[in-house]
């Protein structure tokens, strides 16, 4: 995260996974990523890096979408390459239209790389050799079947130079889905 500012660090939404997928994304994040550079635990990240002035208004409206909406319904679907690392591929179009209407909100503050819609993944290596990457998903693909499940809630992170402080995290208990 370039220029990044601990006196006034940025913040991190995610969607939160059920304890089953999470457990094990998480169980092969921690034998694959570099540990040295392993802060975090399995999750799927929405927005990277909101303005640290919007805290009081993700405050409000965070809570609002999930009280909102359904659990988004979500599927494994198989690895991802990521040129110089190893993701666990997840689709879920209902997710995908939470985080545009979060990202509509938000229109203006948004940095370059949470303009763009994402690519929803659960990293497992990152910043290796790209040989390395393609020799782990070789070994990952026979155990990486599609499961389908639900996001249980959305959560909000202060970025900390690489740790992440949890904030706060709102389950889905809407009728609505995305």
């Amino acid at each position: 995260m370039s220029g990044f500012n601990p006196e006034r660090p940025p913040f991190v939404v995610t969607a939160a996974l059920p304890p089953d997928i999470h457990a094990w994304a998480d169980g092969l994040r921690k034998a694959h990523f570099p540990p040295e550079r392993n802060f975090l635990q399995a999750h799927v990240t929405l927005f990277h890096s909101l303005l640290p002035s919007l805290f009081d208004e993700l405050q409000t409206v965070l809570p609002g979408f999930a009280a909102e909406y359904a659990a988004p319904h979500a599927a494994i679907t198989g690895l991802m390459n990521m040129g110089r690392g190893t993701a666990i591929a997840v689709e879920s179009q209902q997710m995908l239209s939470i985080r545009q209407a979060i990202a509509d909100r938000f229109h203006g503050t948004l940095t370059s790389q949470d303009q763009h819609k994402p690519r929803l993944h659960i990293t497992v290596q990152n910043k290796v050799s790209p040989d390395d990457a393609k020799t782990l998903q070789r070994e990952l693909e026979p155990q990486v079947e599609r499961r389908e499940f639900a996001f249980p809630a959305l959560e909000l992170h202060i970025y900390r130079g690489g740790p992440w402080e949890f904030v706060k995290r709102w389950a889905f208990r809407g009728k609505q889905h995305g």
